[in-house]
Formats: C-alpha cells, sequence, structure tokens
C-alpha cells in the first residue's frame, strides 16, 4: 500500500451496519509512500495509521479523474 499527502484512506466497516471511515493523508511517515500515515478525520481529531487488509487508498489524481 502506497500513499500521498491528499490520498483518502478508506477504512471499511468490518461488521453488517457500521459504516466505512474515511481520513484524509496530511504526512506519510514510512519511505517512498509506505506506512505509517497521521490521517485528519472529518472531525478534525488526527492519529497515525498502519493500514490492514480492510484499507484502501483512494488517490486524489483518481478522485479528480472520477468528477470529469
Amino acid at each position: 500500500m502506497r500513499a500521498t499527502v491528499g490520498d483518502k484512506l478508506v477504512q471499511h466497516g468490518r461488521v453488517v451496519g457500521q459504516h466505512d471511515q474515511v481520513s484524509e493523508v496530511v504526512e506519510v511517515m514510512g519511505q517512498e509512500g509506505n506506512p505509517p500515515y497521521r490521517v485528519r478525520f472529518p472531525d478534525g481529531h488526527e492519529a497515525v495509521m498502519s493500514p490492514g487488509p480492510d484499507c484502501q487508498v483512494r488517490h486524489k489524481e483518481e478522485r479528480q479523474q472520477q468528477q470529469y
């Protein structure tokens, strides 16, 4: 998994009815885009995450292409 600043990190819900958590990568702490990442959630709090298999990176370039 590789990410850059500005990408979205989506952690999928693990049980039925649990919503996905979406955060924005604000710092890449690993080498060459690898985890861990400092992320910011919509409510403003930040955390350091090493994403597992239930996470997906949405690159900002992909999101921009989808808008057109």
